[in-house]
């Protein structure tokens, strides 16, 4: 057995590597469960007492030469790969890959400005935790006003001014407040509604609120405006009508219907047999609201679709 631990020995010595293959054959051949070095292990177990006594020594010392010339071959690996030229072009622009699709609100969201841009609206965004009087005051929500009630608002905690926004119609305070007329914006962004989740409703959802503000602006113009977004959106068939209703920022009020994308007008389920689909909420801007920002001698118009 003496004879086999010099030969190994020898072998072993003699080993050279020059690539991360090599190196990792050297370990299995020599070091692993299966390797040589264990397979006289193995051997030594079976030997006498006294055989044992005089080849031990000679054994754990091929372990350990074996063990830390396998560390110098990677040491000595690992610095001739680091100084090894780089073959290629490190300045070179990276190439792009495909990195996924863009969601589905994004795609609608950008649609929805883009059309809007072509006939000159601008996008202003805000924060979504605000207080009060961006939210409601401004808007010519009194306190204690039953309006209020129309959403179910989250408050931050211990603060009753500071709350999640219901409605981008804060981000349309912030621009008048701030700029001066004529306006013409759209506000994209979340919102935020304590309201029950089901299939059809989230307690986050998104809105895209619009605000234009100059002198003489009527109520067909905002009806225009609306028939052509209605029309660019939905196809150039598509009709709208106005129903009055009831907003406290707003003037008259209305909400817009098309006619439905899926029937044509002509009644279905997903219109429920009406031939027309509600998508926003419409109105003159309320005088109280432009006494809020210290506007005069100005008139516009709002709309929000969700």
């Amino acid at each position: 057995m003496l004879d086999k631990i010099n030969e190994l020995y020898k072998e072993i010595k003699a080993e050279t590597v020059d690539s991360i293959e090599k190196l990792e054959d050297f370990r299995l051949r020599y070091l692993s469960k299966k390797g040589q070095l264990n397979r006289l292990m193995e051997e030594f177990k079976a030997l006498s007492g006294d055989e044992k006594r005089k080849i031990g020594k000679d054994l754990n010392l091929l372990k350990s030469f074996a063990q830390n010339h396998f560390k110098e071959l990677s040491k000595n690996l690992q610095q001739h790969t680091e100084n090894q030229p780089v073959d290629f072009d490190l300045y070179r622009p990276v190439e792009l890959e495909n990195i996924g699709s863009r969601h589905p609100l994004s795609i609608v969201r950008n649609e929805i400005i883009d059309i809007f841009h072509r006939i000159g609206f601008n996008v202003s965004e805000g924060p979504e935790i605000e207080n009060d009087w961006h939210v409601f005051s401004a808007l010519n929500f009194p306190p204690e006003h039953p309006a209020r009630d129309m959403q179910d608002t989250f408050f931050v905690e211990n603060n009753p001014d500071i709350l999640l926004r219901t409605h981008t119609s804060s981000v349309q305070v912030r621009e008048m407040k701030n700029g001066t007329p004529p306006i013409r914006k759209i506000f994209p962004g979340r919102v935020f509604r304590n309201e029950a989740i089901s299939a059809r409703a989230h307690c986050i959802f998104h809105q895209v609120e619009g605000l234009y503000i100059d002198e003489n602006v009527s109520f067909a113009d905002l009806k225009q405006t609306l028939l052509y977004f209605a029309q660019e959106m939905f196809g150039g068939e598509t009709q709208i009508r106005l129903r009055p209703s009831y907003f406290p920022f707003t003037e008259p009020s209305a909400e817009a219907d098309i006619s439905c994308v899926f029937c044509k007008g002509n009644g279905c389920r997903v219109c429920s047999h009406t031939g027309w689909l509600e998508v926003l909420g419409c109105g003159i801007v309320d005088p109280n609201v432009f006494k809020a920002v210290n506007y005069e001698d100005v008139s516009g118009y709002a709309f929000g679709l969700g």
